[in-house]
C-alpha cells in the first residue's frame, strides 16, 4: 500500500459535491413533510378536512419547493465550499489528510 497525503481539496468540486448530497436529502425530507404538513394541518379546529388537507398540500408543495429543495442546496453547497477553504488552510499549516491507495 501506499500512503498519500490530500494536501488541497477543489472548493468547486466540493461544493458541487455537496449541493447533490443536500439534494438527496432535501429530496427525501421533501417526500416526510408532503406526507406529514397536511394530517398537521387537518387538526385545526372549525375547518373542513377536505379543503384543510387540500390547502395542506398545496402549503406543503410550497415548503418543499422554497424551504427544502432551494435552502438544503444553497446551504450544502455554501457551507462545503467554506469548509474545503477551511481545510486547505489547515493543511498547509498542519499538513493533508493521509490516505493509504493500493
Amino acid at each position: 500500500m501506499e500512503t498519500r497525503e490530500i494536501k488541497h481539496v477543489d472548493v468547486w468540486s466540493a461544493a458541487k459535491l455537496a449541493a447533490a448530497i443536500s439534494l438527496v436529502f432535501a429530496v427525501i425530507y421533501g417526500i416526510i413533510l408532503l406526507i406529514i404538513v397536511p394530517f398537521g394541518l387537518a387538526v385545526v379546529p372549525g375547518a373542513s378536512v377536505l379543503a384543510v388537507l387540500g390547502a395542506g398540500i398545496v402549503v406543503a408543495l410550497i415548503a418543499v419547493v422554497i424551504f427544502v429543495v432551494a435552502a438544503m442546496i444553497i446551504a450544502g453547497f455554501i457551507f462545503r465550499a467554506i469548509a474545503a477553504i477551511i481545510y486547505n488552510l489547515a493543511a498547509g499549516i498542519f499538513g493533508g489528510l493521509e490516505v493509504d491507495l493500493e
